[in-house]
């Protein structure tokens, strides 16, 4: 049964300045602190709805809280477009589902994005497409990259082809899998990418961003793919926090032996 309330997680760190260097094979992105090396952003997850589900009220909200602390982005975990993604990157989803909904100055900001498995259901490389940025030029989307802020990283993950029952149990979805590839070796070479990225980090505060929970007590429950695969290499290179959407409760989830905060946030489905 679907939830009637849409939450918003809210993440505020500050840091102080150093210089960050490039590494490994995600793709980087700058994007400065302020001038006094604090940082703020909003977090949130499952959105795309055109207003509904409390999208709208939530969105109101969104605009008082960055107003309130200055934010400098905003991150999305994925599930942007509801039900099916979108059809191709002319969809008006887009535009009624995002661009006519977070209207507020103070979210005027870069939005960073990944997909999730509903976005995959429809045309996910739609939401990849440099069209969406000429409509609006807050969007941007990709499967898995870094965003660099001086002392901190961001790692972004493309976490839907790691669970196999979308390969082998779609039911009555249909998934996007062009620029995957196998499924085995592009897992392989994102995870190879990912630890040399997190083991050659140089920041004091290293988050990873995915659409799936790896523990959660939720409908969805563990993501099993993720305990064996992803949390591994987090728990090795000793990140900060992983922040998710999916799962649709809230909760604050912390490795007692790693020091590791493993922190879903609560959206609809």
């Amino acid at each position: 049964m679907s939830m009637s309330f849409l939450f918003t997680f809210t993440i505020i760190i500050s840091f102080g300045l150093c210089i960050l260097y490039a590494s490994a094979e995600l793709q980087r992105l700058s994007h400065s602190s302020k001038h006094d090396g604090a940082l703020s952003f909003l977090v949130l997850g499952d959105w795309g709805r055109r207003g509904a589900y409390n999208q709208s009220q939530v969105s109101f909200q969104m605009g008082k809280v960055g107003e309130k602390l200055d934010i400098d982005f905003v991150v999305s975990t994925g599930d942007n477009f509801y039900d099916n993604g979108l059809t191709s990157d002319h969809d008006n989803a887009f535009q009624e589902s995002f661009t006519q909904i977070y209207t507020a100055k103070s979210l005027q900001k870069q939005w960073y994005s990944v997909l999730g498995n509903h976005d995959y259901r429809g045309d996910a490389e739609a939401q990849l497409s440099p069209v969406l940025r000429e409509i609006d030029s807050r969007w941007l989307c990709l499967r898995s990259f870094i965003v660099d802020s001086e002392l901190v990283e961001i790692f972004f993950v493309d976490t839907t082809p790691f669970v196999e029952e979308y390969f082998t149990e779609p039911q009555e979805h249909k998934y996007d899998w062009r620029g995957i590839g196998p499924q085995k070796p592009y897992i392989t070479n994102l995870l190879k990418d990912l630890e040399l990225a997190l083991r050659e980090s140089t920041a004091k505060w290293k988050i990873v961003v995915g659409h799936h929970a790896i523990r959660s007590v939720g409908h969805h429950g563990d993501t099993q793919e993720l305990i064996n695969q992803l949390l591994p290499i987090l728990q090795a290179n000793n990140i900060d926090f992983y922040m998710n959407g999916h799962d649709h409760c809230l909760e604050h989830i912390s490795d007692t032996e790693r020091g590791t905060c493993l922190q879903p946030h609560s959206v609809p489905d």
